[in-house]
């Protein structure tokens, strides 16, 4: 009997391991048209009690930061990173976010903000009287004033020494931990750092068939764990019956 109770135990964990999974895999998909988005993947781990194994539990979401492709738009605030790094934005807490969703807007006070109406953290101000505004590909912010173009400051990049153990936010952005290690600032184009690209923005990394697919295998490995719970259930009552007999 004690056995089968623990086929029972860890049949049960194997199922609320699969159905966290499912969610990770739902929201993959859900966002495989969400500009900047970078999918995740869940890390399974044995339990084991007194040398015995006692199923499995996910030990931790792996972020992957593979390159989107990138799509031009044509709109000068839009904002795409080629190779590493992210842009560094403040939240309302006072906390620092990371993003590579760089679909910029002028707020009322010029700042450059996020959809989410969070503020771009960069060296610099855009003027009110500004007519156009250029990025180069190293960060570098121009405004044309009357028919002169002029500098008005920089958008640097930060990197991580481990950006697969980014935590998530919400709002497509990330939060440094103690596994991503802390954010290491550089300007764009230089080194590590990746280079900024105007009038483009990144697209999902999520590749749809492979979701697809390992949708349906969690759909299977769930349809044999809910089997494997039922058929054991059986055996106790039927272990009950016989001994009440």
């Amino acid at each position: 009997m004690a056995s089968l109770y623990h086929v029972l135990h860890i049949s049960r964990q194997d199922m609320l391991a699969r159905l966290d999974d499912l969610d990770l895999t739902s929201n993959n998909l859900a966002n495989v048209n969400t500009i900047g988005y970078k999918r995740s993947r869940a890390n399974f781990q044995e339990l084991f009690e007194d040398a015995t194994k006692s199923g499995t539990w996910i030990a931790a979401t792996q972020l992957f930061v593979t390159q989107g492709a990138l799509k031009q738009t044509g709109r000068a605030l839009d904002l795409a990173i080629q190779g590493e790094g992210f842009f560094a934005v403040r939240l309302p807490d006072g906390r620092t976010g990371y993003t590579r969703d760089g679909q910029f807007n002028l707020d009322a006070q010029g700042q450059l903000v996020t959809a989410a109406g969070y503020p771009l953290i960069w060296e610099g101000q855009i003027p009110t009287d500004a007519t156009d505004i250029e990025i180069d590909r190293d960060g570098i912010v121009r405004v044309q004033q009357g028919q002169t173009w002029r500098a008005v400051g920089r958008i640097g990049l930060s990197r991580f020494s481990n950006p697969s153990a980014l935590q998530e936010f919400g709002n497509n952005i990330w939060l440094e931990t103690p596994a991503s290690g802390p954010a290491q600032n550089g300007s764009a184009g230089n080194g590590r750092w990746g280079q900024i690209v105007a009038r483009a923005l990144e697209q999902s990394n999520v590749n749809l068939a492979e979701e697809i697919a390992h949708l349906i295998s969690l759909q299977r490995n769930f349809q044999m764990s809910v089997r494997a719970f039922q058929q054991t259930d059986q055996m106790i009552n039927q272990a009950i019956h016989l001994r009440r007999a």
